[in-house]
This record gives C-alpha cells, sequence and structure tokens, in this order.
C-alpha cells in the first residue's frame, strides 16, 4: 500500500472536484498573476475565483513550494 496524501496536495481531490478545474490550471493561474507574496494570492483566488481560503491556501502554498525548489 502506498503512503496517504500528506499537506497542500491532500486537498487537491476536492479542490478538482469543487472547481472543476484541474490542479494544473489553477498553479498556471498563480504563476502568471503579477502578486508574489502567499497572502497576496490566497486573498486574489477568494476574490477573483471564489475560492474557499484552505483550497487557495493548499494551491499557493504548494505552487511557491514547487517554484522554491527550482530556484
Amino acid at each position: 500500500m502506498s503512503e496517504p496524501v500528506k499537506g497542500p496536495a491532500s486537498y487537491f481531490p476536492s479542490i478538482e472536484k469543487k472547481y472543476g478545474r484541474p490542479v494544473a490550471e489553477w498553479k498556471d493561474l498563480i504563476r502568471s498573476s503579477p502578486l508574489s507574496k502567499h497572502m497576496e494570492l490566497v486573498s486574489w483566488l477568494k476574490a477573483e475565483h471564489g475560492i474557499g481560503h484552505g483550497h487557495a491556501n493548499a494551491l499557493v502554498a504548494h505552487t511557491l513550494g514547487e517554484d522554491a525548489g527550482r530556484a
């Protein structure tokens, strides 16, 4: 058996189901935003796209974490 998904990625199935877009699209949106700070991006996703706080936070944390790993 595989380990259960933990951390921000554990939200991804419910994000895709609730908002009808793949996580990759949300990550692309976050990366294309002129904003760069975590809470600015969370607030933007909530205001502009109607995403709940927990889901927005998970998407931003995961995306920024990936990008930091690439630097």
